[in-house]
């Protein structure tokens, strides 16, 4: 029998959680099996996933049309349909949750994306969402933008869980790891347990390099007449994304390292680990399992799609890689500033995340469509 490479991930002290939740892994009992024999202790979702779970999926017909009849409005036939996949798959993953001391086994859901530079609506649709899902290991992910990261404050010092997704900058990440921290010392001063809240941040990675892989290619395609720049060029190809987690997971080295985080800490309260998202590589001219392979480290997650997965099971390389070449990574990320190269990371990253708050957005109003047309369908007549 051939060894599952993702089972030895877990000794470096890094979790692997999947990028993917239908409600056909649910019923075939795929979930549960990918839980306990194949090292999976936690599940990501968001708009663009359910939407392809849903929509043109004859599975969540008997519950549309139960829903229909009850003369649901549209927006709360699909919470029905998604709260029951959620539920489920807490259910599923509550003995990790247990037998983890809380570290792992939970499951993220989304807040509406149509709400990410909104505050006020990210904490009550949080709240609204924890408490109908109601279950304890439910995470709510909430948007890394200016007006989420109060949300994410106030949604911690409330006691919930939270994902701080679609961050790609390192200041971005520095933020979110200490709105996690001013959460729980507001919690802490309010006389309430801080021992029970987990925290995610979510850093993305592909996108990073497709963005600036792109740019490099474009500047090639001009056509470059010195071979030492164009060297340059292709040096920084594809090598981004990595680098810049590295120092990101540095920054997060020096945050528990600081008197602050450490009162926290001497109270019960739970690191909030750095996650790898966006880890299916886009590029075919690179390794497949890249994102996962040089990336694996002590505290953090690793958030994989159901294809990368299989293929880390079946041929990842694992060694704990995750503070090897970090010289090399600020000196790459330095290098962007070079005329020559002349690449704005800090533009890049405003760029991703306006665009990554939109791709949840289509999705999200895509499937609100396709369950309008699915209504009309088995609605009665």
């Amino acid at each position: 029998m051939s060894t599952n490479h993702l089972l030895e991930i877990k000794q470096y002290g890094q979790s692997i959680w999947m990028d993917n939740l239908t409600r056909d892994i649910i019923q075939s009992g795929e979930l549960k099996d990918m839980v306990e024999n194949q090292g999976i202790s936690g599940i990501t979702s968001n708009p663009a996933i359910f939407e392809k779970a849903i929509a043109g999926n004859v599975i969540y017909d008997a519950d549309i049309e139960t829903a229909v009849r009850a003369n649901l409005p549209t927006d709360k036939i699909y919470e029905s349909l998604v709260f029951a996949d959620i539920r489920n798959a807490c259910d599923i993953l509550r003995p990790v949750y247990e037998a983890s001391n809380r570290l792992d086994g939970y499951v993220s859901i989304e807040v509406p994306p149509t709400i990410a530079h909104d505050t006020e609506a990210t904490i009550n649709e949080a709240r609204r969402y924890f408490q109908e899902v109601g279950r304890e290991n439910l995470m709510i992910k909430i948007p890394g933008t200016e007006p989420g990261l109060p949300a994410v404050e106030q949604v911690i010092a409330e006691g919930m869980n939270v994902n701080i997704t679609l961050l790609f900058s390192v200041e971005s990440y520095v933020n979110t790891a200490w709105a996690y921290i001013r959460g729980l010392e507001k919690r802490l001063a309010e006389g309430k347990d801080i021992s029970r809240i987990a925290s995610v941040a979510s850093f993305f990675l592909s996108r990073i390099d497709s963005n600036i892989d792109a740019k490099i290619d474009a500047k090639l395609k001009k056509g470059v007449d010195d071979i030492s720049v164009e060297a340059k060029l292709r040096a920084v190809k594809g090598k981004v994304a990595i680098a810049n987690a590295k120092i990101a997971y540095q920054e997060y080295k020096k945050i528990i390292e600081s008197d602050r985080w450490k009162a926290l800490a001497a109270k019960g309260a739970t690191v909030q680990r750095l996650l790898w998202a966006s880890t299916s590589t886009k590029d075919p001219h690179y390794n497949d399992v890249m994102y996962i392979e040089e990336l694996v480290g002590r505290d953090t997650v690793n958030t994989v799609p159901p294809a990368t997965i299989k293929a880390c099971a079946d041929h990842c390389n694992v060694s704990d890689r995750l503070e090897t070449d970090v010289d090399n990574a600020y000196t790459l990320i330095e290098n962007l500033k070079d005329p020559d190269i002349n690449i704005d990371l800090d533009a890049v990253m405003d760029e991703l995340l306006v665009e990554g708050i939109d791709k949840f957005i289509q999705p999200f109003q895509s499937l609100m469509n396709s369950l309008e047309d699915k209504i009309k369908v088995l609605s009665p007549v």
